[in-house]
């Protein structure tokens, strides 16, 4: 996995706007992958991101990029919660939920509820299950209920995207591109 790629396909994530993103990278070996996996992990964590091995299948890893901590938040909200227990994961543990994901890849192309991890709105998920030719709107996901919000989303990520890559050509590296995930504000 090339730093061009993450950068390219990431780039709303290292900016901390969006919990997650998924980019598929060819390998000659698991071990390969998991090599690259592990670098990246070196560099990245310690700004709050983690990047874990989805899949390995015919010299194509499926790789996610994502923000512990904010995909903890995001399937706790009640509607994902709901979703995931419909597709026989166990909310509470973020950890439990990616292990669950990783078996879901295993039996199917990409499981609807992959978008939960991907900061997609848990109404939009649930339409997409539920009434996929209802949608109000395409975009970097289909809509299904706040149209105006998840356009303003997808310009940001699109905006987020064109400033890395003009930042990353210009020499700037993926760990001064990567925002670092704030520790949270003590409730006084």
């Amino acid at each position: 996995m090339s730093e061009e790629q993450v950068i390219r396909h990431c780039a709303p994530t290292l900016a901390s706007i969006k919990t997650g993103n998924i980019l598929s990278c060819p390998y000659a070996t698991r071990e390969e992958m998991n090599s690259s996996v592990r670098a990246y992990n070196r560099r990245l964590l310690k700004k709050g991101l983690r990047v874990l091995p989805l899949r390995y299948r015919n010299g194509i890893g499926l790789i996610y990029v994502y923000r512990p901590n904010r995909l903890a938040e995001d399937l706790n909200h009640h509607m994902a919660c709901e979703l995931l227990q419909g597709c026989g994961y166990t909310c509470g543990n973020a950890n439990h939920c990616i292990r669950r994901l990783i078996q879901r890849l295993a039996q199917e192309e990409f499981p609807h509820e992959i978008g939960l991890f991907l900061s997609y709105p848990p109404g939009d998920v649930h339409g997409f299950i539920h009434r996929k030719q209802e949608a109000k709107c395409s975009g970097l996901w289909k809509v299904y209920d706040d149209v105006d919000s998840a356009r303003r989303t997808f310009c940001q990520y699109k905006k987020c995207s064109a400033v890395y890559w003009k930042l990353w050509n210009q020499g700037r590296s993926i760990e001064q591109l990567t925002v670092p995930t704030r520790p949270k504000q003590a409730a006084e």
